[in-house]
């Protein structure tokens, strides 16, 4: 048996993605501002999904506070924006500062276990969004839009606004995939499924969830900064809601949790379901709700993971596997090292 990374197959992915990158790149100038528009909703969605498989499915943190970066990073972009920044360094600027938040933040919600920890960062997400409601400058609990991007055709802001989260999702896909071919991704697998003998062998258990804590912040923060400058307006009970962890959980868990194409294929699946049927109301909550009942018991992997399973296909290089060699006859090799 020899521990192999690449094959045809992963090699051949990995060519494509670059390619599917590169060729996204040209969409703007290919398609009009509303196929932009749903597909910078859509590169939204991927890029939530992937920041909250990367706590849960690598590091076992599960979270349904991430709502908290999403409104920090929508609200810093405007709060820069009052300062007399540029809108689209300022949502650039506002996601470094999520991140930075998330550093003294994790020695306090990293202590928690659990469910402990996933109420913990859902408080955390109200207190934040109870103090934005209370700053007149970036529009109380009403809501405010940024005006800043007015100065930009419709054109060039969709583009702009594409381009941009075009480059955020590229940007944390290739670091998480970097990441996760280095001695880094072993750990975490080692952390998320038992932290106790992953510490016994020598793994820095808190260091590496507080690294995946900080990257999921930066993600969501850009998350909503780009929400953001894809609506135009935003108020603290919708961009600090609760629903956008439940669009994370159902993205991961019908994709495939702790798996790197598993959330994207879930972003794309919540993608057509909105497109579809997000103007019915309650029913739509409830559909969204029993398709994530169903996925949970019928394929509990999600549907790559569960195709992973049953047909062995490893498509990105991001982990190990085994494959058998040609037996060998010693006697033959001791006789040829002879001759």
């Amino acid at each position: 048996m020899i521990v192999q990374r690449w094959g045809r197959l992963s090699a051949s992915a990995t060519g494509f993605a670059f390619a599917l990158a590169i060729a996204l790149m040209f969409v703007p100038l290919v398609f009009g501002l509303a196929t932009q528009e749903k597909l910078t909703s859509l590169l939204i969605l991927v890029l939530m999904a992937s920041m909250w498989n990367a706590l849960a499915g690598y590091g076992g943190l599960v979270s349904v506070g991430q709502q908290a970066f999403i409104g920090l990073g929508a609200y810093g972009t405007v709060w820069l924006c009052n300062h007399n920044w540029n809108p689209y360094r300022a949502m650039i600027v506002a996601a470094l500062f999520c991140g930075g938040v998330s550093i003294p933040l994790s020695f306090l919600v990293l202590r928690f276990r659990g469910a402990q920890f996933a109420i913990g960062m859902w408080v955390v997400a109200e207190a934040a969004a109870i103090l934005v409601s209370l700053d007149q400058s970036l529009g109380a609990g009403t809501g405010t839009s940024l005006i800043e991007l007015n100065y930009y055709t419709p054109s060039q802001r969709q583009h702009y606004t594409y381009w941009l989260t075009l480059g955020m999702v590229i940007f944390f896909l290739g670091l998480l995939f970097v990441l996760l071919r280095s001695r880094f991704g072993s750990s975490m697998q080692a952390i998320r499924d038992d932290e106790q003998a992953a510490a016994s062998v020598g793994v820095r258990v808190v260091a590496g969830k507080r690294l995946l804590f900080v990257i999921a912040a930066l993600g969501c923060g850009a998350a909503g900064a780009m929400t953001l400058a894809n609506t135009l307006f935003i108020e603290p009970t919708s961009i600090f809601g609760v629903d956008y962890t439940a669009w994370m959980i159902f993205m991961v868990i019908v994709g495939g949790l702790g798996t790197f194409e598993g959330p994207i294929i879930g972003a794309i699946v919540l993608f057509l379901i909105q497109n579809e049927w997000s103007n019915s109301g309650v029913w739509y909550l409830v559909g969204l709700g029993a398709a994530a009942i169903a996925f949970a018991l019928v394929l509990p992997r999600g549907i790559w993971g569960t195709l992973e399973e049953r047909t062995g296909v490893r498509v990105m290089p991001v982990g190990y596997r085994l494959r058998r060699t040609a037996k060998v006859d010693a006697r033959r090799v001791v006789k040829g090292a002879r001759t």
